[in-house]
């Protein structure tokens, strides 16, 4: 009779099988190495799954990839033309976009799982899924895809456009703006709902700086995901009315006081170099005509005219006749009388 731990040994052997015995040849359908690193890439409208390649195998065929996707509720379906619009079987590549298709990928608020396995003639990799998506719930918001800034009267008139479309009623982009003085600090205004947004109570004639971030609202969940920040870019604002004017008067009184200024000084150093200023002004003395005309022409007679022009004529002469001397002069010419 047995022992009763016998029957005990007996089933563990059974179970673990003949240790000497050779182990059964593994399942041929499962040698190809699985691909590795699967990730959906969500960035705005984008919808792209990556993955590395399998391990290289001895095989000179290539290595082929087959996508799959499903909803909440359904079955594993292959990525086809028919559905969602791209060719995601049988691929060498190491990339399926689901965007690059005309339905543009999955629907936004729809829960999708994926799954990408490799294949070789009869071999394939097991299946590596990825964790369920919803493109509102996990999307990376890229910036405003375009931003126009129109300096105003002391204010900033900024026209953007949303990182991308949105065709669901239930789901909008709101929009921060972060502006600051060249040599500031930073401030932040929003949420603002429009494309047009007017940042106003600007300095006047100041160089500002900003940033616009767009932030994903999908109401139907209660979710947001915030975006990343545009490129910086400066703008100076003009003046406004009130402004205008009074750099209109002091640009008047500035060139009156210009002029007023510069009156003085002329006038103050004609004063004090008056000699000067005539000996530059004046008239250099002038040879007479005749002289010239003889200078230049030597030959002619110009000497004899004046010699006669300047002859001796008769002297003019007037009469003069006294009439009373002062006694003492009287008494002398009577005695030389």
């Amino acid at each position: 009779m047995l022992p009763p731990v016998c029957p005990l040994l007996l089933l563990l052997l059974l179970l673990l099988g003949d240790p000497g015995a050779a182990a059964p040849p593994p399942d041929s359908l499962s040698q190809l190495a699985a691909p590795q690193h699967v990730k959906i890439h969500l960035y705005n409208a984008k919808q792209v799954l990556r993955w590395d390649p399998s391990f290289p195998s001895n095989d000179s065929r290539p290595v082929v990839y087959r996508v799959q996707y499903k909803y909440t509720i359904g079955q594993w379906h292959d990525v086809t033309l028919e559905h969602p619009g791209v060719n995601c079987t049988k691929i060498t590549a190491t990339i399926c976009d689901f965007t690059a298709g005309p339905s543009k990928g999955f629907l936004p608020h729809f829960n999708v799982s994926l799954q990408v396995r490799a294949e070789l003639g009869e071999l394939t990799s097991s299946w590596v899924t990825v964790p369920w998506f919803q493109h509102y719930r996990n999307v990376s918001v890229g910036p405003p895809r375009s931003i126009s800034v129109t300096p105003g009267k002391g204010s900033l008139i900024i026209y953007l456009s949303p990182p991308f479309d949105i065709f669901n009623s239930k789901a909008n982009f709101l929009y921060y703006v972060h502006y600051w003085e060249k040599t500031g600090t930073q401030q932040v205004k929003g949420p603002f709902r429009n494309n047009s947004i007017v940042l106003d109570n600007l300095k006047p004639f100041t160089v500002y700086c900003l940033q616009v971030k767009a932030q994903l609202l999908w109401r139907q969940e209660n979710l947001s995901r915030p975006g990343n920040l545009s490129d910086t870019s400066c703008y100076k604002t003009i003046a406004d009315a009130s402004t205008k004017l009074q750099r209109d008067i002091m640009i008047s009184l500035g060139t009156f006081s210009a002029l007023l200024v510069l009156a003085g000084s002329c006038f103050f150093l004609f004063q004090k170099y008056r000699g000067l200023v005539k000996y530059w002004f004046h008239t250099p003395p002038s040879i007479p005509v005749k002289i010239e005309e003889y200078l230049k022409d030597p030959a002619q007679p110009i000497l004899e005219a004046l010699d006669k022009d300047s002859s001796p004529k008769d002297d003019a002469w007037d009469s003069v006749s006294i009439i009373s001397f002062p006694e003492e002069e009287q008494e002398d010419v009577l005695q030389t009388l």
